[in-house]
Parts: C-alpha cells; structure tokens; sequence
C-alpha cells in the first residue's frame, strides 16, 4: 500500500501575482534593497495595520531587535517578556545587552497574564514585550495601563498575528511599535522579512536609519549611528505585496479552517482546544490543543502516532525558563503544563474539510490508544 503523502504542519499558498512580480523584479534588475515593491509593501501593511508607518526588514528577529534599538533599550535595562513564547522574542532583548524577565501565561489563550506583571516591575524595567501567541491577542489594555503608570514602552511581537484584532484595533496598532514576520510558516509570507509599524514619526525615521547600516539619508557614506543591514529585498517585498492583496481570503480560509477543527474536536475526551476570549478577533496561526491527562511522553506518543499517519504536528513551544542560555530555577506551571501536554495540528490555507477530519480522526486513534477515557 503506498503510503500517504506528509501533511504539513504549514505550507505557503502562493496563488496570486507573486510569480509574475518576481519576474518583474528579475527583469527589471531591481532585486536588491531599493526598488518600488518595497514602498508599495510597506505602504500597504501599514494601511492594513491601521498605523502610519511600516520598516520591512530581513527577518522577524530583525523587526524586534530593530525596534528595540530604535527605542533606546540598552545594557542595564529589562524586558518583561512571556515565559512561554518563541525565542526570537527573548533573544531579541538580549542582542541589545538587555535582560529578558520572565511572566507566566493565562490558562486560557496562552498569552501572557497581565495580572502577574506588576510583580516583576523593577527600578530597572523599561519595556513590556507582550506576545500575540498563536495568533490570538494578549489582553493589552491592561498592559497599557501598566505601562502608562510606570512609564514603560509596549512592543508588540505580533509575528504570529497578521489581522487579529484586539475590542476593535487592529494588533500592531496598540503599543509604541510591533514587530512582524514574513517567515513561510506565517499568514503571510515572503519566504524571510519582517516589518516594524508605527504612528510614531520619529520612531519610524529611527528605525529606517538603524535599518541601513546607520548610514545619514542626507549624507551618503556617513554613519551617525552604528546600525545593522537588516534591510528586505524587492524580491521579497514582490511576495509580501502580492500575498497582502489576498490577505482577506487567506484569513477567510484560516478562519473556515479553525470552525472545522472545533467541530470534529469538541467530541474528543482527553483533549482541549485552545480558547479564545470575547474581545478578541484572533487569526489561527496554528490550532493549538492540550491533552488534558498525561505528560510529555504521553503527547510525543500523540505525535508519534500522527506521524505514521502521514500527519505531521509539533509541539507547543519550550518555556523560556528552561532554555539553556536563559535557564532560572522557577516555576512558571501554565507555561510548563501547555509546553509538556500541548500539541500544533496542521494548519494552512489549502487545507480541505477532508483533511481536517482526517486528522481529527488519526488523533482520536492516537488518544484511545492511549487509553483516554
């Protein structure tokens, strides 16, 4: 019997003018770091952001990095940022000689719980990082009112949230500045690339001259600043413009997607959907589930099952606490529940209702093997 072909985790859809921009690009010769998709594509993100500045960079670490930087965040300061959360967030406020500090998340959408913050305030804390994870916003009016209280600036890292919205603002519109990625896991794509956005003038004139290695936009070849080439090509702003121009079908499709998932899991015992709040507008980046009993051996063995079914999955992302290069001796137990028992099932555009069931089915197979009741 052949067996079935791998189901991703995610995969890019590329069906609109990306092809035919490229070629543009190859044909013009513009393939580097100037050229007219690069206006047009921060032109265009900052208006679907609600904000009027957009700084497309090379990757989403490069956006956080940026926009710390450009804000001042230096040796001696602290960033408060998720426990449970990629590394890019954590490893950005380290580049800048800053220490991260680290707060558990609310049991429910996995963000970090604004009610745990003010504890980890210090004399030394300049920044909050909250995180859009998995798609869904984090609670930010009270991180705002925590900030505006202690005099503290909110970066946004919404890397994993194109087109969520938070009691009707778009994310990457509430805090000084936000952070996005491009990479090909992401809603949208432009293989690597990231964009930093604003309504701060300022800002954004800071962040374009950290972009380009400090250079003076007035005075070729002087350098005011030490800055970084953290700058994005046409050729990726070419994919990044053309996958926009879909942005609403591809969340529609995402969207279409999660419904089925929350259909065909709501019948499974041992299992538990990642939640979603009322004032939140959330785009499913990757549908998360907890496997409500059991442990980590129990979930890789979920893992392992879908697997040998042609499923791939992978699992909640590691604390941040437990991580080598930042490893404390402290309890964060949601953090560490949801990263020993959770679990990412496919999720991407060109995903059918037959696919969906299919994994649904292959991961109820799993469970009662397991012997969930």
């Amino acid at each position: 019997m052949t067996p079935r072909p791998l189901l991703p985790v995610a995969a890019p859809s590329l069906a609109g003018n990306e092809r035919a921009y490229v070629l543009e690009c190859l044909d013009s010769t513009w393939i580097s770091s100037n050229g007219r998709y690069l206006d047009a594509f921060e032109a265009a993100f900052a208006r679907f952001c609600g904000v009027s500045h957009a700084v497309a960079v090379n990757n989403g670490t490069a956006a956080l990095h940026l926009a710390l930087t450009a804000l001042g965040i230096g040796p001696g300061d602290e960033v408060i940022v998720p426990d449970l959360t990629y590394i890019a967030s954590v490893n950005a406020v380290t580049y800048c000689g800053a220490k991260p500090v680290f707060v558990d998340s609310e049991p429910e959408t996995l963000n970090v719980d604004p009610d745990q913050i003010a504890a980890r305030i210090t004399s030394r804390t300049r920044a909050i990082l909250p995180v859009h994870l998995y798609g869904h916003p984090a609670d930010m009016d009270p991180i705002l009112d925590l900030a505006e209280r202690h005099n503290l600036i909110v970066v946004e890292d919404a890397a994993e949230a194109h087109g969520a919205s938070y009691r009707g603002r778009p994310v990457g519109s509430l805090g000084a500045c936000a952070a996005f990625s491009f990479y090909g896991n992401k809603i949208i794509t432009t293989g690597e690339g990231g964009m930093v956005v604003t309504d701060d003038a300022a800002l954004a004139a800071r962040l374009r001259l950290y972009r380009g290695q400090g250079v003076d936009p007035q005075r070729r070849y002087i350098h005011p600043v030490v800055g970084f080439n953290y700058r994005m090509t046409n050729i990726a702003a070419a994919i990044g413009l053309a996958q926009l121009e879909r942005v609403e079908e591809i969340l529609t499709a995402r969207r279409q997607i999660a419904t089925w998932y929350a259909e065909r899991l709501a019948g499974i015992n041992g299992l538990r959907l990642l939640g979603a709040e009322s004032w939140a507008v959330p785009v499913p980046w990757l549908i998360t589930v907890l496997l409500t009993e059991g442990a980590a051996r129990e979930r890789d063995a979920v893992m392992a099952a879908l697997l040998a079914e042609g499923i791939d999955s992978r699992p909640v992302f590691h604390p941040m606490h437990d991580q080598p290069p930042y490893y404390e001796n402290i309890r964060y137990p949601v953090a560490e529940t949801w990263s020993a028992r959770g679990l990412n099932l496919p999720t991407f555009e060109a995903l059918t209702q037959a696919d969906v069931t299919a994994v649904c089915a292959a991961l109820r197979r799993a469970l009662t093997e397991l012997g969930a009741p």
